[in-house]
């Protein structure tokens, strides 16, 4: 059993949606480990917020599609501070195009990232959770567009589809472990993800017209992170105001 703070991991942790559910973890006592790939300024800034309102926090940068260095990043971080409690996979990147003007290069950099760091970044920590022997929690990022598709979106609907099934099996693997794995399905939350597309079309296409805000879906998973979601395991749950 751990006896120290319960440490979390946050992938895509500078800004967005994964820089709200950061600030919410810290806020409920978890001390989180944030990584970036390129933004180590906003990274820093994450961390800083987090210290500010009484939290602890470190900063970890490297790529989630890339196998070698992240695996080289998690092992240090293993030897140097132990096993992770929890990890939130919330790292992800779009190249939208109609499948017959997509190129090769925009369906492997959305696939590597998207549903290749749910491998490269989980391998090298299950073992160690489950040595802690006190359970733990895993989130993964998916999307609405996992669930019904999204015309120009299909290398980012196949890698959000796929992390539900991935998840769906991995907590079949772990649930003797008392490690709850789940998947949680945005629709259109206020991000910079959202950049150049048109609000009113988008708002107009949701069911409560309205975006979803980051700190909403932060709201949920610090709920899945919690002691009264224990039993909840390989489910899928959106929140996209009624899209899904």
């Amino acid at each position: 059993m751990n006896t120290g703070p319960r440490r979390v991991l946050v992938t895509g942790a500078s800004r967005g949606i994964g820089r709200a559910v950061a600030l919410e973890l810290a806020r409920a006592g978890f001390e989180i480990v944030l990584n970036f790939r390129s933004r180590a300024d906003e990274a820093e800034a994450v961390r800083r917020a987090i210290e500010e309102q009484g939290g602890r926090a470190r900063v970890l940068g490297f790529d989630v599609a890339d196998r070698v260095a992240c695996a080289a990043a998690l092992e240090g971080e293993l030897a140097e501070r132990g096993a992770l409690w929890g990890v939130v996979l919330n790292a992800g990147v779009t190249q939208d195009a109609p499948l017959a003007g997509m190129d090769g290069d925009a369906w492997d950099r959305v696939l590597d990232t998207n549903l290749g760091g749910f491998f490269n970044v989980l391998r090298p920590l299950v073992m160690p959770m489950v040595g802690l022997r006190d359970g733990g929690r895993i989130v993964v990022m998916s999307s609405v567009t996992g669930l019904v598709g999204n015309p120009g979106q299909v290398n980012y609907g196949a890698s959000k589809a796929g992390l539900i099934g991935a998840v769906r099996s991995l907590a079949l693997e772990l649930a003797r472990r008392k490690i709850a794995v789940n998947a949680v399905a945005p629709g259109f939350i206020e991000t910079d993800m959202l950049a150049g597309l048109e609000r009113d079309t988008l708002e107009k296409a949701i069911p409560m017209r309205r975006l979803g805000q980051p700190d909403e879906v932060a709201a949920l998973v610090g709920f899945l992170f919690g002691d009264r979601a224990g039993y909840i395991t390989g489910q899928t749950l959106s929140i996209d105001g009624g899209l899904a």
